[in-house]
């Protein structure tokens, strides 16, 4: 039977003008987690490398199960880099998120380590993996690799929130994504997310986004909040993260078991 190459339908759902669902891979560095999401019916899975413990081979290998379980990949990078963006790349993603993304130059940085020339600037390697051992020209590849690969940049800052148009309309973008804890402490309301100044800055990024003709996204271990902005706009949609979906479900079987352990015997 002929392998086909696992495409990027998180992006091309996106480029419909549909609503998109994932989490986040931060911790366990668990395959089977990811494997776990898969079967769940979510659309991508983002692996981070900014805050969790992993190196590039645990990035690699989770992300080659996403491939393998058809379940869209993205890494999360440190930083605005092209040492980040490219190595990330290289693992097999199908696309990077971009953290504290502040000026259009950053953006314009971003895309440019994604994308292969004439696009970009990235350098081609490791194209075997990258392409499932499925034999393709170097023209192919870096041809579907510019098509397919995805671009997501954080809105973390109030100095992000005030130039999110000029953010949003780089050519190549296709979220900008709401970091909603450190977007409300450079707001000055720290966790306050029913704010008015947290809610105004939300939906400034969401008007953009529209505007510009992409996706706005968020990142939130709360679906009922993710429920409350896709209702007003947003079509990226991460909640929660390995760790904690297994806390809250160990937390929960604790207390039950703990309730259990207290009853009176034949009760």
């Amino acid at each position: 039977m002929e392998r086909e190459i696992l495409t990027n339908s998180a992006k091309k759902a996106l480029q419909r003008g549909e609503r998109i669902i994932g989490t986040m891979s931060g911790t366990l560095g668990s395959p089977e987690a990811i494997q776990l999401f898969a079967v769940a019916g979510l659309d991508y899975v983002i692996i981070d490398s900014e805050h969790s413990p992993y190196d590039i081979m645990t990035l690699r290998r989770l992300v080659m199960t996403a491939r393998l379980s058809g379940i869209v990949p993205l890494i999360r990078v440190p930083d605005c880099e092209y040492h980040f963006i490219a190595r990330a790349l290289d693992t097999g993603a199908l696309g990077v998120m971009v953290p504290r993304v502040e000026t259009r130059a950053a953006v314009e940085r971003a895309v440019a380590a994604v994308k292969y020339p004439p696009v970009g600037e990235r350098g081609c390697g490791g194209i075997d993996w990258q392409n499932d051992f499925i034999p393709t020209t170097v023209p192919d590849f870096i041809a579907r690799s510019n098509e397919e690969t995805m671009i997501i940049i954080q809105v973390e800052t109030k100095p992000a929130l005030e130039r999110v148009d000029e953010l949003v309309s780089v050519p190549g973008v296709d979220v900008a994504l709401i970091g909603p804890v450190d977007f409300s402490i450079s707001l000055g309301v720290a966790a306050q997310f029913r704010s008015e100044v947290f809610m105004k800055g939300v939906e400034r990024v969401i008007g953009a986004c529209q505007k510009a003709g992409i996706a706005a996204g968020l990142h939130t271990p709360d679906p009922e909040m993710l429920a409350y902005w896709a209702d007003r706009g947003m079509r990226a949609l991460t909640c929660s993260s390995d760790m904690t979906l297994l806390k809250n479900a160990v937390m929960d079987l604790g207390k039950k078991l703990k309730e259990l352990k207290q009853r009176k015997p034949g009760a």
